[in-house]
């Protein structure tokens, strides 16, 4: 015979000591904790605090990248914004912290193999949104920023790494037939910090340029302007 399952109360104080957070108003836990199909209506699910704790995630996260890194302009700081608050990554968190053992699902989404992802990375969201209405955003932060500070920094060493001018050059190889050169368009500030502003060239294609703190960051954010052009994609840095 299968094991009983552990009483709800049981399970919700399991999940504060996961998160860290005491509640005054355990039903927002509860809520939290509670999918669509487990529901005896669809506003005692947790849809609305999901909606709620997405919102959250992203000015925490939007909040940390601007205060870290104030270097970086806003184009960099999307994309490393967009891994972090991701489906997946909320999924994996959900799964690190084991949340899907705490969840109440209808009779037809359990025992079918594991809790789906896109359920995983709901109910994330939801406890985040349930922090934040019961203990306002330092209780959501005090959660949240050991999760996905390390994530940050992943993303930010991943951007880091990509060698956009040796991903240019075989892309302008196979387009145009020819190698790209680096145009110095202007250069700004004292000598101890410079800022170079330089353009990719193909033959007669010279495509946006990209200002730098030195000329081989420069050289690189202008071919990843030159192939974003390319490929019809937004300009991720624009030098005005």
């Amino acid at each position: 015979m299968p094991e009983p399952e552990p009483p709800v109360e049981d399970l919700l104080d399991r999940c504060q000591r996961t998160v860290g957070h005491r509640f005054a108003d355990v039903s927002l836990l509860r809520s939290a904790l509670t999918h669509a199909s487990g529901a005896d209506h669809r506003l005692a699910s947790n849809e609305r605090l999901e909606f709620l704790g997405d919102a959250v995630l992203g000015l925490i996260v939007c909040d940390l990248l601007y205060r870290r890194y104030p270097e970086s302009l806003e184009g960099e700081l999307t994309r490393i914004k967009s891994v972090v608050v991701s489906r997946q990554t909320c999924a994996e968190f959900s799964n690190i912290l084991g949340f899907d053992a705490h969840l109440t699902m209808g009779k037809g989404m359990t025992g079918h193999g594991p809790t789906p992802p896109s359920v995983l990375a709901d109910v994330f969201e939801s406890i985040l949104g349930a922090l934040y209405l019961d203990g306002g955003m330092q209780a959501a932060r005090a959660f949240l920023e050991p999760l996905v500070l390390p994530e940050i920094v992943a993303a930010v060493e991943n951007q880091a790494g990509s060698n956009h001018k040796s991903t240019f050059q075989q892309v302008a190889q196979r387009e145009f037939g020819a190698t790209p050169t680096y145009l110095l368009l202007d250069e700004q500030g004292p000598d101890h910090s410079k800022c170079f502003k330089i353009a990719a060239q193909v033959g007669p294609h010279q495509f946006p340029p990209a200002w730098g703190r030195n000329k081989k960051e420069a050289e690189q954010r202008a071919a990843l302007n030159a192939l974003r052009q390319i490929s019809g994609e937004p300009i991720p840095f624009a030098s005005g």
